[in-house]
């Protein structure tokens, strides 16, 4: 009935899915994969016994946290822990330190069910300190690669074909760029780092030789990259993918516009969604109106206002590769130009989508 494991390793290899009893307030700040918040005590519960435990102690906390988490308030939480093993009978759960509340509802889910559920040594915190420390770049065994291309590129198109990759951007919810950001917010720091490190565990548990990355900068979004690991990746070598302009119009217009909109007019509905994605687009042409000087950027909003009123009025959505193609040629390729400049680095190979992917594949794509 106390079945306890620090395996960590293995629940992130197998992806076991985890029951986080701990508050929401707690499960809000950083959680893990696979998790679910099914909650001993509520936000309001948990600060009253707290303030207990402050003011007479941990003997009097407990009283009061069973007073409070009884009759049919334990039975509601007893029976979503069981709906939630009957669906995933090898969960296991977790507070934030391994000791009472996960101890306690271990022992309720045995007297209701008379199943052993097993509890994490250490909990949250263990976990938490497990993932950090995976994250050391002495803990890598491949060699990275870093992606580069002009923005429009299809870079993270073309890391979905490789098996051996790790896409930074989606780990982080987050484009990359000024344009980059999705409706649902991106992960908390804490979250985006445990689950960068179950990715990266995951890869090592592959053996691949070679690690393949899109070449980012340390922030994506307001998620961060940790500097050691950041300066790891920063270290690969570096393939570079070249496309026409009117290639990466179309890239663009697909992800940004095609898909984007598509998306939330699912979210918002027809009477809202295009405008929504209006200011979306609006917000994100002004977030960098310093970088792109006055008259860059009248340009660049006059031929995305003229093309939001066309799609309005009649229904077509081609003017928009025009601001585009401004925005791409202008603002981000001389920038991206300085940047690889910059770098310095040697250029393993280049080439279009299909040769750079075929690249990777017969030379890169090995294990140990």
């Amino acid at each position: 009935m106390t079945s306890t494991s620090n395996d960590f390793e293995r629940i992130v290899i197998q992806e076991i899915p985890l029951i986080d009893v701990r508050a929401p307030i707690e499960f809000k700040k950083g959680t893990f994969l696979n998790a679910i918040n099914l909650p001993l005590m509520n936000d309001d519960e948990r600060h009253l016994v707290g303030i207990q435990y402050k003011e007479n102690g941990n003997e009097e906390a407990v009283k009061l946290g069973h007073h409070l988490v009884s009759g049919e308030k334990r039975q509601a939480r007893v029976d979503a822990w069981t709906s939630h093993l009957n669906k995933h009978p090898n969960s296991m759960l977790y507070c934030f330190r391994g000791g009472m509340r996960s101890s306690i509802s271990q022992e309720w889910i045995y007297a209701a069910t008379g199943k052993e559920v097993t509890r994490l040594e250490g909990g949250y915190k263990a976990f938490r300190n497990y993932l950090i420390s995976k994250l050391s770049p002495s803990e890598q065994n491949s060699t990275p690669i870093l992606l580069g291309g002009n923005t429009g590129s299809g870079k993270t198109l073309l890391l979905k074909n490789l098996e051996n990759s790790i896409d930074l951007e989606g780990i982080a919810h987050h484009r990359g760029s000024s344009f980059g950001r999705y409706v649902t917010p991106q992960p908390t720091q804490i979250n985006f780092e445990n689950n960068l490190a179950y990715a990266l565990i995951q890869h090592k548990h592959q053996a691949y030789r070679y690690m393949i990355l899109e070449d980012e900068s340390p922030n994506i979004g307001r998620c961060f990259i940790p500097q050691p690991l950041f300066e790891y990746f920063n270290s690969g070598l570096f393939v570079l993918i070249e496309l026409p302009v009117e290639e990466r119009v179309n890239i663009t217009m697909d992800e940004y516009v095609v898909e984007s909109q598509a998306y939330y007019l699912e979210l918002f509905g027809e009477d809202q969604g295009l405008l929504e994605w209006y200011n979306y687009i609006s917000d994100s042409i002004n977030r960098v109106k310093k970088r792109l000087g006055g008259d860059l950027y009248k340009r660049i909003m006059a031929s995305f206002e003229l093309a939001y009123k066309e799609q309005v009025l009649s229904g077509s959505n081609c003017l928009h590769k025009n601001w585009i193609e401004i925005l791409l040629k202008e603002y981000y390729d001389p920038m991206y130009e300085y940047q690889i400049q910059k770098k310095s680095k040697i250029i393993l190979f280049r080439g279009n989508t299909d040769e750079v992917l075929g690249y990777f594949k017969t030379f890169y794509s090995g294990r140990f």
